[in-house]
């Protein structure tokens, strides 16, 4: 898979799409991945996650400072679908079959659309209160198949290859259709 560096300053176009997330999370050699919908960007350089306090990736990224944001491809649904139901919790095998890698010290799942590398931006009122997290992102990658030039080029792809959107009840939808407006260009 022929990865690229992303520039900081275009790292929110990883996730501004709105796909379904994977944060990975490491301590003390024990690893965790779990899926997270309610991830955006906040910067061009920071993002914010809703991450409840019972999650035990939390557990995890809270002792450690930080975390992985994988975008996953939409041929990987049933990987996402396990990783949003199952925890380590109750799972201790959770990840069993999973291939990670590791980047600045952060596991990530390997064969993702996209990724970034977040340190924690320590905000306890907000992460105590509404469990949301703020991070600023240290390093981004794409994979240059569906992203280039600090843009997503679904239009021209099978639907393996698109990001999946969950909405509810196991319906995962695929992102693909691409419409230009030039007055909207200026906005970045």
């Amino acid at each position: 898979m022929p990865l690229q560096k992303v520039d900081i300053n275009k790292a929110y176009r990883l996730i501004n799409h709105g796909p379904t997330l994977i944060i990975c999370a490491s301590h003390d050699d024990v690893v965790d991945a779990m899926i997270a919908s309610w991830v955006c960007p906040l910067d061009y350089d920071k993002i914010t996650a809703v991450v409840d306090s019972g999650s035990f990736t939390r557990s995890l990224f809270e002792k450690s400072g930080k975390f992985g944001l994988c975008v996953p491809f939409f041929k990987d649904t049933a990987l996402v679908a396990r990783l949003g139901t199952t925890s380590m919790h109750s799972d201790k095998n959770k990840l069993a079959g999973v291939e990670m890698f590791y980047e600045n010290g952060v596991p990530l799942l390997k064969e993702c659309a996209a990724y970034m590398v977040c340190e924690i931006i320590k905000d306890a009122k907000n992460e105590s209160e509404f469990d949301l997290f703020k991070a600023k992102v240290v390093v981004a990658y794409a994979d240059t198949r569906v992203f280039e030039g600090g843009h997503w080029k679904f239009e021209n792809l099978d639907d393996e290859l698109k990001t999946p959107h969950y909405v509810a009840g196991g319906q995962f939808y695929a992102d693909g259709t691409a419409k230009f407006e030039e007055k909207a260009a200026v906005i970045g």
